[in-house]
């Protein structure tokens, strides 16, 4: 019995909040794939990723993205083979400019699945169904794919190869030191 109601949460939804997550369930079947079925050997899969992907997962990193992942399933008689490859482009501010540009990005995981007696995902490489499962949630490794491949300082090409001209680089001149650095020890 419970003791008060602190102990009993309840999460009260508007009915938008409600329609939302209904849509972001409904819009994240098309990333289950049932094994059940599929004959052994090599399947592929191909998606096209923009940000409604990443709304799903309450991301808003990117003002929009543009990327095509890849699947091969390869299912063996005891377990399931995944090889996730991308590329494409997030349109992203340059940590230097704040200018947006199309940042390009690619990057590739494998995944091996096994059955056993319950589901574990402690592995990154590695994820252990319950027997008797028919169908494998691929989103998740396909976000964390994805999300891991953009670089962490995002520099725009511009910048890179000298042609940039923006108000924010003419004050990073202005504020750059001239002087040279003497890296000599004392004697």
């Amino acid at each position: 019995m419970l003791k008060n109601n602190s102990q009993l949460q309840r999460k009260n939804y508007s009915i938008s909040e409600l329609n939302i997550k209904y849509l972001q369930m409904k819009q994240l079947k098309e990333y289950l794939i049932p094994f059940i079925g599929l004959k052994n050997g090599k399947h592929e899969f191909t998606y096209q990723i923009n940000n409604k992907f990443f709304e799903s997962f309450e991301y808003d990193e990117y003002e929009s993205s543009n990327i095509e992942a890849h699947v091969v399933l390869e299912k063996k008689s005891t377990m399931l083979e995944l090889y996730f490859n991308h590329k494409g482009t997030v349109y992203v501010p340059c940590d230097l400019t704040g200018e947006m540009f199309d940042l390009p990005i690619k990057g590739n995981i494998k995944l091996v699945v096994q059955f056993g007696t319950e589901f574990n995902d402690s592995n990154e490489e590695l994820l252990i169904l319950p027997l008797g499962e028919h169908q494998i949630d691929i989103s998740q490794y396909l976000y964390e794919m994805i999300v891991l491949s953009v670089p962490s300082k995002r520099i725009h090409p511009d910048v890179l190869n000298g042609t940039m001209e923006s108000e924010a680089l003419k004050k990073l001149e202005q504020l750059a030191v001239n002087e040279p650095i003497d890296n000599k020890e004392d004697e």
